[in-house]
């Protein structure tokens, strides 16, 4: 059965310009040909030679592995790293006689570390891999064999199939529309996931499908689609319809794209020409590239130091062990007759030194082995996973409108959150709430409108003005002087508080006749449609844009209350300012100039029902003033006052102006109009164009409106926080310039002392070679146009004073040109000089190519934050990518490496958490080769001083477990718990931030500075302790101290020191903190009493060592106290000089505070002083 259809309203009818039919191009001449080759059989998808065409299917993957390449890919991920690479050689020599300890103490490491890796990558993909089968199992209606519609997956769509889609559903591929529940087959589209923008566009289907209504009418139906390949571009696509054996041409206007949404119409049918990973929004997307932290790329670089280290210091040994070796044998007599030389293995060969000597050096690359912390990476990941957990946690960051919590979906960036250079921001959904309203305006050249809006605000706050109470906000329902009015409930689109006009007041005001006029116009002259909430009683309105709704709205509340709209009239409920009584009036619609980018204005003619011709006009404020009368300026000089007030405000502004037209005048011009809307030639839409020009003349100015696009809460004050912190920030929208700048201002990325750099071709020489249709003529003059504009931009910059800020703006077609090889570096230079960019018009391809050109060109970490699917390129090509879960879908939060509800929330993932996570995986790291080095290096000092034999210092267990038992646990405390400061203070003082931009605690310095520490801490430990103990009467028997002894006292130093370096290095002790680091040390004590009971076969150097040897002497705990002590000296002395002298962000934080506060408590204990004083002389006098 045919589903109703509404047949009342044609808008194709009444529409001016080029939005509701195609016509044969250019382009259209390359169909057939490379790039343009697709063939798509309609409703017959089962054609030979369809299937032979191979089209992808319609299953979309945004994961990083597949089932297939996941053991292969992800072993590549871990042997990309330095330290396993070596491991994984080690473990493999490690099984010959050359190894000083067993295999498997060296390959169960190994195998632990990347098994548990790999384990944590698979999770975080698979999660991603569920929320794709979400995407990819929902339901869409199919047309099939038995000629019903019925449902199916997304994933099973096919190239050709017909499908029916519904109202608020999402396209589940790219359609060519066939036919609609209007009766010309119009539609509305919501494409805020494509460009951002929240309006409605209109799409049409063609004359010869809108017909096709009911299942039963595509029985019969066939049709083949020839069209352009698959490619990136958004804003075109070309193809020719063969049906009946006519071709009728295809554009963009009959083309719904993948994840925009249907609204406003019942449902659509259309046919799928792009599937899956064809269609226009993911081609625009890249493959989830494997993102690597800025400091675990230079960890690689210091574990090749340290595997330097390592060759020179096995080298090095391994000459002298070849030097002492040869010396055994000279002239027939035995020097260390001890070691048998003259019945020994290929190892220990006098006769053949230079051969013992490289097995030598075979050995000293595994025994020195514990330079390179192998346990350094798993104990990172086990970090950065309960890093991940607290941010995922956070109640600060949990926005209850929505439930939705931030969200870590890969712990593997968490401490670049903390280094972030330059922030690329969507702005629609990101910025912004989607929600435009109505604020204030000028009407006969008196301003209505009171309170403030966000900008003023700020402007206040930075002129250090005093502010106005709360009362005065614009979210506030105050009156003129101060009394409150009307109370009811608030409303979506409308936050206009003004007593003199509200309520039917505006009929009292002097120049109520105008007023009248004003509302008039934004009631009538928009095109959009009432919808009635039978149940509520209420009328909402779908708008082609935000702004419209808000004009349409505030209409209503003021008096005019639009209800009712067929295919050629307007119904109103307006209050009569003479009788003041509500009457309804009809307005005959009879031509809609429409609203275009290079117009910036929008006109109706209508009749009313005095049957007079009305033209109503309303655009941007350049191209209206030009446009007047000279009887209709009566009040331009105030109203330009006014608007320059709303712009400064961040307002945008729209004119309202009028005319009168005569019958005389208009019949006459109403032909040319119609045969020029109705003719084929090429240049049909100039010809109209210049039609609206030729009326749209002579008008007589109303006033102006404002609106404001309310920002997101906390927006402002986010941005001025992250700006604090040294970064810088972009915004990268596909929102017209003029909305961006508005937004800008609002948000406080642009200012009113901001002088402004725009690079635009919106130029009359361009426009005239528009018109010509020369490209190549175009594509010469906009290039060579573009390297000027971006030449004197640097140039106005170089010429000022150093103080001076910046802004630049560009547009999409500028852009496009900037980001060429021979222009983008001049761009960059010039963008970089600049405060603050924003770049409009841009398509998602652009997007992430401006994020690729500063995230190359700074070298520094850039993050992305986007909330739609035209944001996933640059979400991916950054560092990184930021999702908003927000309105519009999860497609950014599924490409994104971290989730927020809101944009003020990425000032506590950066500052607070950034910083902390920054910050300890820094110390993390360089506390791990401090430890491993004091550790490593005693092995070496003993060797040497044992000859180079290649005997061990310490037990094979005691090895083992340094790095699992005795020192791993403090260190991963430490990269979860510690903090420098509160999260308060973090936000009070954002630069501290730069800590992390500056990289100061992980910097070259910084590492060296420790590697050294650890060096000099090895050298106290092993000199200090031989020193002390060896040739000492040790035993009760007078035994002096033994090599078990000695190991055991060296290896109690170390595991004192490096623990109590730590709690040195902690800012911030929890009862974890306490527990791991004292804990480690007592584990110590207790390994060695439980290991040394074993029997000594088990047990073998470390048997009763302890019980029956160290505890019981004096000089043991002595000599261990003295060492620790002068061990820790060093860093303590550098941390004492170094807040003296050479202090940072922290301590200055710290000092200050400190100031404050001994500055705070003197003024309090200033008067108590005072009286005592006071007293005493009082007393002094009586004894006088």
């Amino acid at each position: 059965m045919p589903e109703g259809r509404r047949r009342g309203i044609h808008f194709s009818k009444i529409y001016s310009f080029a939005c509701c039919r195609s016509k044969f191009e250019e382009q259209h001449a390359q169909i057939g040909k490379r790039g343009y080759s697709r063939v798509v059989y309609v409703n017959d998808p089962d054609n030979p030679e369809a299937v032979q065409s191979k089209y992808r299917g319609n299953y979309v993957s945004t994961t990083k592995y597949t089932l297939a390449n996941f053991v292969a890919k992800s072993l590549f991920e871990q042997f990309r790293r330095v330290a396993n690479m070596y491991f994984l050689v080690v473990a493999c020599v490690s099984f010959s006689p050359l190894a000083p300890y067993s295999a498997l103490s060296v390959l169960g490491p190994l195998l632990l570390v990347i098994g548990a890796t790999m384990a944590k990558e698979g999770v975080e993909d698979w999660r991603r891999r569920m929320q794709d089968k979400e995407a990819n199992n929902q339901k869409v209606k199919v047309y099939g064999r038995n000629y019903t519609f019925n449902e199916t997956k997304w994933m099973k769509l096919r190239v050709g199939d017909l499908i029916k889609v519904c109202k608020d559903e999402y396209f589940p591929a790219d359609l060519i529309l066939l036919s609609s529940s209007y009766a010309d087959g119009i539609c509305y589209v919501e494409t805020m996931n494509l460009d951002g923008e929240t309006n409605l566009k209109l799409k049409h289907s063609l004359e010869v499908t809108s017909h096709l209504c009911d299942e039963k009418s595509f029985q019969k139906f066939r049709a083949v689609i020839k069209c352009e390949d698959p490619n990136e571009h958004l804003y075109s696509f070309v193809g020719t319809l063969c049906y009946d054996g006519k071709e009728y041409p295809l554009s963009l206007k009959n083309m719904l794209l993948r994840d925009s949404k249907l609204k406003n119409t019942e449902y659509i049918y259309g046919v799928v020409v792009f599937t899956g990973h064809d269609t226009k929004v993911m081609q625009n997307a890249i493959d989830p590239p494997s993102k690597r932290s800025k400091i675990e790329k230079k960890m690689d670089k210091i574990i090749y130091v340290l595997f330097s280290v390592l060759i020179l210091i096995a080298f090095v040994g391994s000459v002298f062990f070849g030097i002492e070796t040869k010396k055994d044998i000279s002239d027939g007599r035995y020097r260390r007759w001890y070691l048998r030389p003259d019945d020994t293995t290929v190892f220990f060969d006098p006769k053949r030194a230079l051969l013992s000597a490289f097995l030598h050096f075979l050995t000293a690359l595994m025994l020195y082995g514990y330079l390179i912390p192998i346990s350094l990476y798993v104990s990172i990941e086990i970090v950065k996973v309960l890093q991940s957990i607290f941010i995922n946690q956070d109640q600060d960051m949990y926005h209850e409108e929505t439930e939705r919590p931030a969200q870590a979906r890969t712990s593997n960036l968490n401490e670049e959150l903390g280094q972030v250079d330059t922030i690329l921001s969507d702005k629609t959904g990101t910025l912004t709430c989607n929600s435009m309203e109505f604020v204030k305006c000028s009407i006969a050249g008196t301003a209505y409108g009171h309170g403030m809006t966000e900008v003023e605000r700020a402007l206040a706050r930075r002129r250090g003005d005093a502010l106005p109470e709360a009362s005065d906000v614009l979210s506030d329902v105050q009156g003129h002087d101060g009394d409150p009015v009307d109370s009811r409930k608030s409303i979506r689109g409308f936050n206009f508080r003004d007593e003199r006009i509200m309520n039917g007041k505006w009929v009292k005001e002097p120049h109520s006749d105008i007023i009248q006029k004003f509302f008039r116009v934004l009631a009538i002259c928009h095109t959009a449609i009432p919808e009635e909430n039978k149940g509520a009683g209420e009328i909402s309105y779908e708008a082609e844009s935000p702004d419209e709704a808000a004009f349409v709205i505030a209409a209503r509340e003021i008096g005019f209350e639009f209800f009712k709209r067929t295919q050629s009239s307007i119904w109103l409920w307006e209050l009569d300012y003479e009788t003041s009584n509500r009457v309804v009036r009809k307005y005959e619609v009879l031509q809609v100039l429409e609203f275009s980018s290079s117009r910036k204005r929008m006109s109706v003619i209508v009749r009313n029902e005095e049957n007079q011709l009305l033209l109503l006009c309303k655009g941007a404020d350049s191209v209206m003033f030009g446009r007047l009368s000279k009887d209709g300026r009566l009040f331009e000089s105030q109203t330009k006052d006014h608007i320059k007030k709303y712009a400064e405000s961040g307002l945008r502004i729209m004119v309202t102006a009028y005319r009168e037209l005569g019958e005389e005048e208009y019949r006459p011009w109403e032909e040319k109009f119609q045969k020029a809307k109705t003719s084929l030639i090429a240049d049909r839409d100039i010809s109209v164009d210049e039609l609206a020009n030729e009326v749209e003349r002579d008008l007589t100015l109303l006033g102006a409106t404002a609106i404001e696009d309310k920002l997101q809460k906390g927006v402002p004050e986010c941005i001025e926080k992250l700006a604090q912190a040294g970064i810088k920030i972009w915004v990268l929208t596909g929102d017209k310039m003029e909305t961006a700048v508005n937004v800008g201002y609002a948000c406080s990325l642009l200012r009113q002392d901001m002088k402004q750099i725009v690079i635009t071709l919106d130029s009359p020489d361009i426009d005239a070679l528009e018109k010509l249709g020369d490209k190549d003529a175009i594509a010469q003059a906009s290039f060579k146009s573009i390297g000027k504009q971006i030449s004197e931009g640097i140039s106005q910059i170089n010429s000022v004073e150093e103080s001076a800020e910046f802004g630049l703006i560009i547009d999409g077609k500028s852009l496009e040109h900037s980001l060429k090889k021979n222009v983008e570096k001049s761009f960059f230079d010039l963008a970089k000089k600049c405060s603050s960019v924003i770049c409009c018009r841009s398509s998602p391809k652009q997007k992430a190519l401006v994020t690729r050109l500063v995230k190359l060109e700074t070298g520094k970490t850039t993050l992305s934050i986007g909330d739609g699917a035209n944001d996933v390129g640059m979400l991916q090509e950054a560092d990184i990518g930021v999702g908003i879960s927000g309105v519009e879908g999860m497609q950014a939060v599924m490409a994104s490496d971290f989730s927020i509800a809101q944009f003020r929330f990425l000032e506590r993932l950066l500052l607070v958490h950034g910083h902390w996570c920054y910050r300890r995986i820094s110390m993390m790291i360089c506390y791990f080769f401090y430890k491993n080095i004091a550790f490593g290096f005693t092995l070496f000092w003993f060797e040497a001083y044992a000859s180079f034999s290649g005997q061990p210092a310490y037990n094979d267990w005691y090895m083992s477990f340094y790095n699992v038992f005795f020192t791993s646990l403090p260190v991963i405390a430490l990269g979860v718990f510690d903090q420098d400061v509160s999260a308060r203070f973090c936000l009070k003082y954002p630069i501290l931030y730069l800590e992390g931009v500056e990289n100061l605690h992980f910097s070259w310095p910084r590492i060296l500075g420790w590697m050294f520490n650890g060096v000099i801490s090895s050298i106290i430990i092993f000199f200090f302790t031989t020193k002390s103990m060896i040739n000492q009467a040790f035993r009760r028997d007078g035994q002096v101290v033994d090599f078990e002894v000695l190991g055991v006292t060296m290896y109690t130093c170390v595991v004192w020191a490096v623990n109590c370096q730590m709690a040195l290095s902690v800012n911030y002790f929890t009862w974890i903190q306490h527990l791991f680091i004292w804990g480690s040390i007592a584990f110590w004590y207790i390994f060695l009493v439980i290991y040394g009971s074993l029997p000594p076969n088990v047990s073998t150097t470390a048997y009763r060592v302890f019980t029956e040897a160290c505890a019981p002497s004096a000089l043991y705990w002595l000599v261990t106290l003295f060492v620790v002590i002068c061990t820790l000296l060093p860093l303590f002395s550098y941390r004492a000089f170094q807040t003296r002298f050479k202090p940072t962000y922290l301590d200055i934080i710290q000092r200050k505070r400190l100031e404050d506060l001994e500055t705070q408590n003197s003024s309090e204990t200033r008067p108590f002083k005072q009286k005592l004083h006071r007293l005493r002389e009082r007393l002094r006098q009586r004894e006088l």
